[in-house]
């Protein structure tokens, strides 16, 4: 397993949509590893493949807390088959976007259906910050990222601050 490096905004990668997975193999699985080493090492509760520079459908999730066992969870081509009229409010961030938080309001519970580590088709239902950060990281997967569910206001003062930031880390070319 390896940390791979995270993609931060404002790099355009971000806002690419990612294609499914043909077949789950070792090279998926070995990925998949690598995500969770990633959201790990970071540390953070959600990851999308995109996020690490893949443009595949993929996601993990562990929202066990400290003190408990790991409990990582993988899915391979998500999609979001049906989501409740009632709606939930969470504070979220992004390792994409780090050190900025925003309550986003979605849908409560989810039905999701995915393919999981051994190739098999499988249903999930999800309530509370489950379904949150399962559609949080479906949304990385479209190319949308949580700042565009705030005003635009907001959205583009981060914009604005991280790609502020960007161009200050790049080197100082040398004239000569």
């Amino acid at each position: 397993m390896s940390i791979k490096p995270l993609i931060i905004l404002p790099d355009p990668v971000l806002r690419q949509v990612s294609r499914p997975v043909e077949r789950v193999d070792d090279e998926v699985r070995k990925l998949a590893d690598d995500m969770l080493e990633t959201m790990y090492d970071a540390p953070g509760i959600g990851l999308a493949a995109i996020q690490v520079g893949v443009p595949l459908r993929m996601l993990v999730i562990d929202l066990s807390k400290e003190d408990e066992p790991k409990a990582p969870q993988l899915f391979i081509n998500p999609e979001i088959v049906s989501s409740s009229e009632a709606r939930g409010v969470y504070e979220e961030g992004c390792l994409s976007i780090p050190d900025y938080y925003a309550e986003v309001e979605r849908p409560a519970e989810v039905v999701v259906s995915y393919v999981d580590r051994e190739g098999k088709k499988r249903e999930a239902r999800a309530e509370g910050l489950l379904a949150t950060c399962l559609q949080h990281e479906i949304d990385h997967l479209d190319g949308v990222l949580f700042i565009d569910h705030i005003s635009r206001l907001k959205r583009d003062m981060v914009v604005r601050k991280f790609k502020k930031l960007a161009k200050d880390r790049q080197p100082a070319r040398m004239v000569g």
